[in-house]
């Protein structure tokens, strides 16, 4: 029986991150050999909000450096496609036909794009801002994707993938899958200063390819109760960073139940708290880390990762598109106008001779 197909991914802005891995690289990699997974590096996502010239040349390192991260948490190239969005012409076409089927005042509905564009420093809303979901649902139905894991700040992006897809059917006929969302059992990884989920651009992040003492610098400056000012003081377990931290990688959950009982009856403090999620951390990354160092030892790797996978999602693309104007009838309108000009064509010359 053929294999249902995922698609998901990530705008090379960097290095990975924790919050990253709770959020789609656990699923990612546990779901590689269940079904068809289709890893897109959105580069082109990324003009958004960085328009400007000098991020376009920062994105060849930022793309290799998300494959490593890839690689190393133990997603599959011979198993899995990883492809660059913008060497696939065919996601913009796709992404045109699809603007005509949504309106402007449901994509202003979307939150998340109101916040992009703050963090981003941008006071008015640009169409291709606006227009993201949009050019994400054409990511998502190019490689006729069933299933889309992502996180709970993308649920409304996907659905917008869903509407757009039944009004594609409702119109010219059933020809794309409606996909289905996967949210991670864990959520969005709080960052380490305890006010927003991690980011890069906040500078409150735990990189996957942290070394060992940046991991425990950045632990033991980690937020935590602030109405705690001494161990002898009862702490609140719920909503702390260091706690979520804990029961997303540290895997001796009884230690875990005695740190957060101690905790609350104010019989622990802070560091020896951090001091053994910082231990934790550095168990959980170290083999991570030691992959990625292999893989980075092992010049072009990444470039040629990209490559073949970009390759093999062509493939589909073409096909997608093949299947998509000919069931608008754009297809049989260029065949008419194609067999009507060679025969024109062929009785001039007749004509002529």
């Amino acid at each position: 029986m053929e294999r249902k197909r995922i698609l998901t991914g990530d705008r090379p802005t960097g290095k990975l991150h924790l919050g990253h891995y709770v959020g789609s690289l656990a699923n990612r990699v546990r779901l590689q050999d269940e079904y068809e997974c289709f890893f897109i590096i959105a580069d082109l996502h990324t003009l958004t909000t960085k328009p400007e010239k000098e991020n376009i040349e920062g994105l060849a390192d930022n793309v290799r450096s998300a494959v490593l991260d890839y690689l190393a948490c133990g997603i599959d190239p011979a198993r899995s496609v990883i492809y660059l969005q913008s060497a696939v012409p065919e996601v913009v076409e796709l992404s045109l036909f699809f603007q005509n089927l949504v309106t402007v005042p449901r994509l202003s509905r979307i939150p998340s794009l109101k916040e992009m564009a703050q963090g981003a420093g941008i006071e008015e809303m640009p169409f291709g801002l606006l227009g993201y979901p949009v050019l994400q649902a054409a990511d998502i139905l190019l490689p006729r994707a069933h299933l889309v894991p992502v996180g709970k700040d993308n649920v409304a992006h996907v659905e917008i993938t869903r509407e757009l897809a039944r009004r594609f059917n409702y119109l010219y006929g059933d020809t794309l899958p409606v996909p289905e969302v996967l949210v991670s059992d864990f959520g969005s990884l709080v960052g380490t200063d305890g006010d927003a989920k991690m980011s890069k651009s906040l500078n409150n992040a735990i990189f996957l390819s942290d070394d060992e003492k940046t991991v425990q610098k950045r632990v033991m400056s980690m937020f935590t109760d602030p109405k705690r000012t001494s161990a002898d003081i009862p702490g609140t377990v719920e909503g702390n960073p260091v706690f979520q931290y804990h029961d997303a990688f540290n895997p001796d959950k009884a230690e875990v139940e005695d740190l957060k009982s101690r905790y609350r009856a104010g019989k622990v403090g802070d560091v020896e708290v951090k001091e053994k999620l910082a231990r934790a951390l550095n168990a959980f990354l170290d083999p991570i880390r030691e992959r990625r160092a292999r893989y980075e030892a092992q010049p072009g790797l990444a470039d040629e990762v990209v490559y073949d996978g970009t390759l093999r999602m062509r493939e589909e693309a073409r096909a997608t598109l093949n299947a998509v104007k000919k069931a608008m009838g754009l297809s049989s309108l260029w065949n008419r106008i194609a067999r009507k000009a060679e025969d024109v064509k062929k009785k001039r010359d007749k004509a002529g001779s």
